[in-house]
């Protein structure tokens, strides 16, 4: 086991400090903006000591940032030894951190452009005890050989005892397992046209206009407004739509970018995940970490035959943003999907004849809503009249909507297996193992007992507050089964 100390790559300063000073940027256009741009640094001037104490302040964070990325470039230490990797860190305070290689659970991978530029690589490394949804180390830019350096003594001990690998350059080719899926062009323009991100934009700007709401003059907007919609509603319509295809376009250049090239392999009992244009990643998920298996399928893509494919994960996984969900397949036909899940989980039952709600748990899936949908239709109608009478025909909608969530809503019990089938307006099918479920509760009203009609729910670990399937207004004795087997 070599104990040569390594570094990081200098590069590694520069990142650090980078990402440091990113997120002091936006706090400074907050201040300048809310300030008025009212700035000076003629000492005459009466704006001259704030903006000399406003930039002071601000450069002098910036220089510690610098400092701390060059800091931290110097102090962090790396080697191998003992079947270890093993990390010391920090100037002042020193710290040590020795994983056994055993313990690793993955090693996920990111190239971001100033890694690509250099042929670098950030490294983080997982274990079952990684908390706080962080990596147990993260190795911020070191060469791919150094990387492939680490996988290789991994895999060097936890091969111990079988036969051992001999060449560093055949061992580092094994890693790249057979390709059980990968994302065609066609399928990634047809993920992007039909992604859901476009909430997401919406939402982000929405927070960043929050950010600004001590400035921007909302009674000046208002009145704007309304001698713009004098103009005419087509036009006012026009505008909305333009706003709504802009933000579109930004979800579907973001959805391209994020999914280039996904591909997904298997080895050694781990799914590898690999994706991105600007940032490449490599996710690695251990299977046994699998906590359920959940496919997902909007009315467009469930129109046309295709799914998305999402894998609730206990513990880190290198996953998506904050949670502990990652999209196994983000578009594949529904059969296929079936075929390469069944190649993957070979004990799993992929194609379950489901116990249905019964017909006359219809209309619960609908006659709650109205409780909050009259008041609102009547508000409508009264004070947009005549206009306001369209909002009744949320009442045809709803019913409709609610018929479909009834002939979706299902479960099936195989063996040790639990699928739940549920939809609010995308049919969600969910794959449960008996020893991965947190907990099974039932929910009956005053008026779902006098029918013998009950709601069951099934929680599995996932994230913070874990991943909940609800399969709403079963027949009371499926319910009672559910719960039945789920105790023994």
């Amino acid at each position: 086991m070599s104990k040569e100390i390594n570094r990081l790559h200098p590069v590694s300063a520069v990142i650090t400090s980078a990402k440091a000073l990113k997120s002091m940027i936006f706090p400074l256009i907050i201040i300048i903006i809310t300030n008025g741009f009212h700035f000076s640094f003629n000492f005459h001037s009466d704006n001259f000591w704030r903006t000399t104490v406003l930039f002071g302040i601000w450069g002098v964070g910036a220089l510690l940032a610098l400092v701390s990325g060059i800091v931290k470039w110097r102090t962090f230490l790396y080697w191998f030894e003992d079947g270890e990797l093993r990390v010391t860190y920090g100037l002042f305070v020193k710290k040590k951190r020795y994983i056994p290689f055993d313990r690793i659970q993955s090693l996920n991978y990111n190239e971001g452009i100033f890694h690509r530029l250099f042929g670098l690589v950030k490294v983080q490394v997982e274990t079952a005890g990684s908390k706080d949804r962080k990596p147990e180390v993260e190795l911020t830019a070191i060469r791919k050989a150094a990387a492939d350096a680490i996988e290789l003594e991994m895999r060097r001990t936890k091969n111990q005892g079988t036969e051992q690998m001999n060449d560093e350059q055949s061992s580092i080719e094994e890693v790249l397992a057979p390709t059980i899926y990968h994302m065609s062009i066609r399928d990634l323009l047809i993920l992007a046209i039909t992604s859901g991100g476009i909430g997401v934009v919406l939402s982000g700007l929405a927070a960043i206009i929050s950010q600004l709401s001590d400035i921007i003059p909302y009674e000046e907007i208002f009145y704007e407004l309304a001698d713009f919609a004098k103009i005419g509603a087509l036009l006012v319509a026009l505008t909305v739509i333009f706003s709504l295809v802009v933000a579109w376009f930004v979800s579907f250049i973001i959805t391209l970018i994020n999914y280039y090239e996904y591909t997904v392999r298997t080895e050694d009992e781990k799914l590898i995940i690999t994706k991105g244009l600007l940032e490449k990643k490599r996710i690695t998920l251990p299977l046994n970490r699998i906590q359920a298996i959940r496919i997902v399928e909007n009315p467009l893509r469930q129109l046309f035959g295709f799914a998305t494919v999402v894998v609730e994960s206990a513990g880190g996984n290198g996953g998506e943003g904050n949670d502990k969900k990652i999209t196994l397949f983000p578009l594949i036909q529904k059969q296929n999907c079936l075929e390469t899940l069944e190649q993957i989980f070979p004990d799993v039952n992929w194609r379950p004849e489901f116990i249905y709600s019964p017909n006359r748990a219809r209309p619960f899936f609908y006659r709650i809503d109205f409780i909050w949908l009259v008041p609102i239709i009547v508000a409508c109608s009264y004070f947009f009249y005549p206009y306001g009478l369209l909002s009744l025909l949320v009442i045809p909608l709803t019913i409709l909507i609610g018929i479909w969530q009834h002939k979706t809503a299902a479960y099936m019990i195989d063996g040790k297996q639990l699928t739940m089938q549920y939809r609010v307006f995308s049919r969600s099918t969910l794959v449960m193992e008996k020893k991965r479920i947190q907990s099974i509760g039932t929910t009956q009203t005053y008026f779902q007992k006098r029918k013998n009609i009950m709601s069951v729910k099934a929680t599995v670990m996932s994230g913070m507050t874990g991943m909940t399937g609800n399969v709403p207004n079963l027949e009371q004795q499926d319910a009672e089964t559910i719960v039945s087997w789920y105790e023994h």
